[in-house]
């Protein structure tokens, strides 16, 4: 079978610049902002920019769309018919997804078609077939009384995504939502806007209502925060930073104290101790956490907690796997790590490089801009040893390819570094003793935690944090009645 060749395929791209609103593209009346390729440098497309008046139009045909009914009170096999088709377009569409994410954040290409397209159609397909699991109660009443609860859906909903996984973000956010029968707004990342719109086409093609499913492209600043603000918007569903998080928490309470679904930032904990039960898959499993996707996520395994005992052996085999991560153009399918997302990011990263030297730590390898790769956003895979738990670069989420050994001391000291951080997204275990991981496991203030393996799991799995890391819950049924709201009816017959 021969191989494309991406690059032409990405030179014949004509790339769509407007927003989504009431069933159809439009131009928006708040200028135009600019989309780097971070491979290259160049200039991608100048994108129309939403402006508050924008917003209010896209909210208000949301809202027309859901009070006149033609989704939220279409018959649940039906919404999921719908829904199962959107699934099969993106699968069709997966070659034009993936390229326009990897052009705009350089995530690599086979990462797009082998990860993220198969995943956000099966995000897709897992919460249609909840729709009609979405059930009531009865109770038991006087004779008399007919007492019942229903689940119905909120109303309109503002998704903001994040740039670090363009598609399958705006789908874990938007597939609930549809599912439980919402109009949805949907902001993507001013770094990374170029899939959604094509999400939301593909969307009404396979049967979705004019002005369900909308998009306003735009800065955080503006468009973002008017989302948040706006008054007839029922929820706002976010990821991102903790700092723009506080700020959802804000906006609400200074509107209509819409519902803030939460999740943000992590530096989580991948904890290994001296009885782990493989160490060379320990170590290339704790490669792939933080390396994978350019450590642009929000779960990448950033500390690394290693047991003093088995410390030396555990770097050698850490350093040899990291070997397989080389900085690459993303077009070419044999790459694993392209750039970050914008040379600001880029910067942001060789920043916390410089600021762990200058705080003790020793940097064993990595941590500047390969050779030959200058044009682009890149940062060759860092690792610190020596590091403190107290260090910055062991406290703040650096959301690039950095990762820091730190030592511990047994289980005890290995819990207490574990919780030493405002986060509490995710962690890992490594061990073979059944108490040890379960001790670890309820102990550790995390939402989600694997043992002896990393980044693993399904659609059941709820995935979101404690503590700074968020309030919310992605993927899983739960994630779907998170979009609903409760109605209790109590009836006197007579």
């Amino acid at each position: 079978m021969t191989t494309p060749n991406w690059h032409e395929k990405a030179a014949a791209l004509r790339l769509e610049t407007r927003s989504f609103i009431g069933g159809e593209m439009v131009e928006v009346g708040g200028g135009h902002f600019e989309t780097i390729n971070p491979a290259t440098g160049a200039v991608l497309a100048a994108v129309g920019q939403g402006s508050a008046g924008d917003v209010d139009r896209a909210v208000a045909d949301a809202l027309r769309a859901h009070r006149g009914g033609s989704w939220s009170r279409m018959a649940p096999r039906d919404r999921m018919a719908v829904l199962y088709r959107f699934a099969d377009l993106i699968e069709r569409e997966a070659e034009l997804l993936a390229l326009l994410d990897t052009l705009d954040m350089g995530k690599p290409i086979s990462d797009m078609l082998n990860i993220d397209v198969p995943a956000a159609a099966a995000t897709i397909r897992f919460c249609a077939e909840c729709i009609d699991k979405i059930t009531g109660t009865t109770t038991a009443t006087p004779a008399n009384v007919l007492h019942y609860t229903t689940r119905e859906p909120l109303g309109v909903v503002a998704a903001i995504v994040p740039w670090n996984y363009p598609l399958l973000m705006a789908v874990w956010k938007i597939a609930p939502a549809l599912a439980a029968g919402n109009a949805v707004v949907l902001k993507p990342a001013e770094q990374s806007p170029l899939s959604a719109v094509h999400l939301a086409r593909l969307f009404a093609e396979a049967g979705g209502p004019a002005g369900i499913f909308n998009v306003v492209n735009g800065p955080g600043e503006t468009v973002g925060r008017a989302l948040a603000l706006h008054m007839d918007v029922a929820k706002v569903s976010f990821t991102g930073s903790t700092e723009v998080g506080k700020l959802m928490l804000q906006y609400a309470g200074q509107s209509n104290m819409k519902k803030v679904a939460l999740e943000c930032g992590g530096k989580t904990p991948q904890v290994f101790m001296n009885d782990l039960p493989d160490l060379a898959t320990a170590t290339k499993t704790a490669a792939f956490g933080i390396y994978g996707n350019m450590g642009e996520v929000c779960n990448a395994g950033s500390r690394l907690l290693v047991d003093k005992k088995i410390h030396d052996e555990f770097l050698y085999g850490f350093m040899r796997e990291s070997e397989n991560f080389v900085p690459g153009d993303p077009l070419l399918e044999e790459t694993n790590m392209g750039p970050l997302v914008t040379f600001e990011q880029q910067k942001r990263v060789l920043g916390y490089i410089e600021i762990g030297k200058n705080e003790g730590a020793s940097l064993a390898f990595g941590g500047n801009v390969p050779q030959g790769l200058e044009r682009g956003a890149y940062v060759a895979p860092a690792l610190f040893t020596g590091v403190g738990p107290k260090m910055r670069i062991a406290q703040e989420e650096i959301f690039g390819p950095v990762a820091a050994i730190i030592p511990v001391d047994g289980v005890e000291n290995a819990i207490e570094v574990a919780n030493d951080t405002i986060y509490g997204l995710a962690a890992g275990i490594w061990t073979t003793d059944l108490t040890t991981a379960h001790r670890m496991a309820r102990e550790i203030e995390a939402g989600t935690v694997w043992v002896n393996c990393f980044d693993e799991g399904d659609m059941t799995q709820p995935f979101g944090g404690f503590k700074q890391s968020g309030n919310a819950r992605d993927k899983c049924f739960d994630s779907v009645l998170a979009y609903t709201q409760q109605k209790s009816t109590w009836v006197k017959l007579v």
